[in-house]
């Protein structure tokens, strides 16, 4: 099994001349056949929508693409419920989904008519209280506790995490919105990260769709949506064997049809919040080598750091490397690649296998078209890059500009700081 990267070393050459390395470069087929694919596997469910986790890549150029196939916007926090509406997912195009939630941001949310997910039973008083009353339609994040376990291994602890209300805490919420007014509900959850397994979504599907009956049961609630949220993940790895959306989807539709039909809820609708599964795969992380160390290592050290790509000083995570122009030279060289940052964990790579490399090769990082560029930050002065899409007619536009100098010091509070500096 192997990575391909959706660019060549020649259309990125040509790429550099106009936009310098490093920058991130997303994929528009990949991104609309995934998203395609992702609307059929559910379309058995009538109600059925994807809320695209805009934490994961928050441009709007890529968000657009998506709401082509009936994308929301899964929001956390001010500014992305502000880029939401700045795309026109406003109403029920949005779920927003929050902790230790400032009260202004439950109102934003709702005077742009999104659905307020709660994290927590005491955000009923504070939603009442931003709000004047609480929206009619309204839902609650579900944490079962324990310990999460698949027959593939895989397991995450809910218990651990600090989202979501216990069981007896949600009874008492419903119950609670139920006399405030609230007439239509939604269950959440999300309980494991980055599952690459079929199993995990129709596992959750079935823990929730029970919870979802034995509340309409006891509380005689309408309850009108439950969201599977985010978790489905994807082969970081060239081992990794990669989910199948359509064997997903019948895997939840099969739990529907046993647990809710029967009990007279063939009318709930489906909502997920994927953002890795949408489009990290179709993203990739183009940088330039510009250094070789030979001490106690082989370093590789190339024009991209942390900043651009934060998993793997921040987790350990792994991103399969492409050496362009290499792709079927032996692998027989170990390097471990590095960015510049004062900081040891600023390694893309550590005692990888890779062809030989020389300064001047560019090198294709995997899989960061969610949770890379938007990780960014600008430790030791160094500037986010730019972001490119490569169209679908082979055409690459640019949907970011790279950060510059005077971005970096426009937040000072003497605004002529830069202009001071540029001119001494």
């Amino acid at each position: 099994m192997s990575k391909k990267p959706f660019v060549t070393k020649e259309q990125i050459e040509t790429i550099a001349r106009t936009y310098p390395t490093p920058f991130h470069i997303y994929d528009e087929q990949g991104i609309r056949q995934n998203a395609e694919n992702l609307k059929k596997a559910f379309s058995w469910n009538k109600g059925y929508k994807e809320y695209f986790a805009v934490k994961a890549t928050p441009n709007p150029f890529l968000i657009n693409i998506l709401r082509e196939y009936g994308c929301g916007c899964d929001c956390s926090s001010l500014t992305e419920l502000m880029l939401a509406k700045a795309v026109g997912a406003v109403g029920e195009d949005i779920m927003f989904s929050s902790n230790d939630t400032p009260v202004e941001e439950f109102k934003y949310c709702n005077d742009l008519g999104g659905i307020i997910n709660l994290d927590d039973i005491t955000h009923i008083e504070a939603v009442e209280k931003a709000c004047g009353r609480l929206p009619e339609k309204m839902s609650c994040r579900y944490n079962p506790g324990g310990v999460i376990k698949m027959s593939n291994g895989i397991m995450d602890n809910p218990g651990d995490a600090k989202y979501g209300m216990t069981k007896k805490q949600i009874f008492k919420a419903f119950e609670l919105m139920k006399e405030k007014g609230v007439k239509e509900f939604g269950i959440h959850s999300f309980l494991c990260s980055n599952t690459v397994t079929n199993e995990y979504y129709p596992m959750l599907a079935r823990l929730l769709f029970e919870l979802a009956r034995e509340l309409k049961k006891k509380l005689d609630v309408h309850i009108t949506f439950i969201n599977l949220s985010g978790g489905i993940g994807i082969p970081y790895k060239p081992d990794e064997k990669t989910n199948d959306i359509f064997a997903i989807g019948e895997g939840v539709h099969k739990a529907y049809d046993e647990i809710l039909v029967p009990a007279g809820m063939d009318d709930v609708s489906i909502f997920t919040e994927l953002g890795r599964y949408m489009l990290a795969p179709y993203g990739g992380l183009v940088t330039k080598v510009i250094n070789e160390k030979h001490t106690y290592k082989e370093y590789i050290g190339v024009d991209a750091c942390a900043v651009n790509l934060m998993r793997p000083a921040m987790y350990g995570a792994y991103h399969h490397i492409t050496v362009l122009g290499k792709e079927n030279e032996p692998c027989d060289c170990i390097y471990d690649v590095t960015g510049s940052l004062c900081e040891n964990n600023d390694k893309f790579a550590i005692d990888r296998k890779l062809p030989e490399i020389q300064i001047g090769d560019y090198i294709f990082i995997h899989d960061t078209g969610a949770h890379g560029f938007s990780m960014g930050y600008n430790y030791n002065g160094k500037l986010k890059s730019a972001e490119l899409l490569l169209k679908t007619d082979g055409s690459v536009k640019l949907i970011r500009r790279a950060e510059t100098p005077k971005d970096y010091f426009s937040t000072f509070d003497c605004f002529d700081f830069y202009d001071k500096l540029i001119s001494e």
